[in-house]
């Protein structure tokens, strides 16, 4: 039994499915949501092994037939060239404007094939099927995608939404420790924004979401896709509300591009930011529960060694939220309490960095 989360978006309406086996149903969803019946899957090799076969068995079962394009693995792949690699394969399978785009795999996998998709032939359907946390509960919603340039993440991109998110629990059995423990940092990240409750609820189950509990998995993703799905709907190209989803990100992406993208994940980056966001606007007990429930899930909370803040806070000019010479960052007053602010100083966050340099 799956759950079925709607995204209100008028036309570019859709679901997002979340449950346990839900991968073998993919081809009767995406027939369901897509007019087209020649599909590309692109995947990385191990998640390919893993997951491309049920994939393609299960569209051929609805009467689409699709071929799988698989792409190098990391973040430091997530460019231009290999788009342009992406493009060739789907010249190379005759793909028109009425093909689908599948992204098997997690973020990254995700913002490749969405971006594909946005931009060949001027933009055919695109489906997400996330096989990672951090992709369910956050990068395969919302209609976000984009490449890196060697000075900054995500500065070439475009919103293009899905046609359904298929998000099956039962994948993250194979998923690498560590890469589950990075999406929790997005998991926690919800919470901090726009839920108290459900911080506490993470707080009181974290121990049981860990061990891969099947209900508990299906409960905490569902939930984490209802706030994303609530937010986009309200403001789907990020004109307000939908900013507070970005709570850890500038300082996330700077210690991203300044260790080598692959380094540190991503949302181990993003747990370190949105620790250096709390000191700057919230009190030192939400920061305790923030480190906490961080030390909880196997997360870093302090800035890796050898990074200098002097460095983080003049590689935030770059990111792509600065607006005419500002840099807009969310912060929080309170747990559900997110707000966007362009008043932060430079001496602000370094004064917050050397806080955090000192937790214990």
């Amino acid at each position: 039994m799956s759950k079925r989360i709607g995204i209100d978006l008028g036309d570019r309406s859709y679901d997002i499915h979340v449950g346990a086996g839900v991968l073998d149903n993919a081809g009767e969803i995406i027939a369901g949501a897509c007019k087209g019946r020649a599909a590309a899957v692109i995947t990385n090799r191990r998640i390919g092994n893993l997951y491309a076969g049920r994939l393609v068995e299960s569209l051929g079962k609805a009467g689409i037939t699709a071929q799988v394009i698989t792409v190098p693995t990391g973040e430091r792949f997530k460019t231009l060239k290999t788009i342009a690699g992406i493009y060739e394969k789907f010249l190379d399978q005759r793909l028109d404007r009425g093909g689908i785009v599948i992204g098997l795999g997690g973020g990254v996998i995700g913002d490749m094939a969405g971006f594909a998709a946005a931009t060949y032939l001027r933009g055919v359907d695109f489906v997400q099927v996330p096989t990672s946390l951090l992709a369910q509960v956050d990068a395969s919603v919302g209609g976000k995608t984009g490449v890196n340039l060697t000075r900054g993440k995500n500065l070439v991109g475009s919103f293009h939404q899905p046609k359904a998110v298929i998000i099956d629990v039962s994948v993250l059995q194979t998923l690498p420790a560590r890469e589950f423990r990075s999406g929790l940092a997005e998991v926690i990240k919800h919470g901090i924004i726009r839920d108290s409750d459900y911080f506490a609820f993470l707080e009181r189950n974290l121990r049981a979401v860990k061990r891969l509990d099947p209900a508990m998995l299906e409960q905490t993703v569902a939930r984490s896709c209802e706030i994303k799905a609530d937010v986009v709907g309200q403001d789907e190209r990020e004109a307000g509300l939908r900013r507070i989803l970005n709570f850890g990100h500038t300082v996330a992406h700077t210690i991203e591009s300044l260790t080598g993208y692959g380094k540190h994940s991503h949302g181990e980056a993003v747990a370190i930011g949105m620790v250096t966001a709390a000191l700057v606007s919230a009190d030192s007990e939400l920061v305790d529960r923030i480190v906490r429930v961080l030390k909880a899930a196997g997360l870093p909370y302090k800035v890796p060694a050898g990074v200098r803040a002097d460095d983080i806070v003049q590689a935030m000019g770059f990111d792509k939220k600065v607006a005419h010479g500002k840099l807009h960052v969310v912060l929080v007053r309170s747990l559900g309490e997110a707000y966007v602010s362009g008043d932060v100083s430079p001496n602000d966050w370094l004064k917050a960095l050397e806080k955090q340099d000192k937790l214990p």
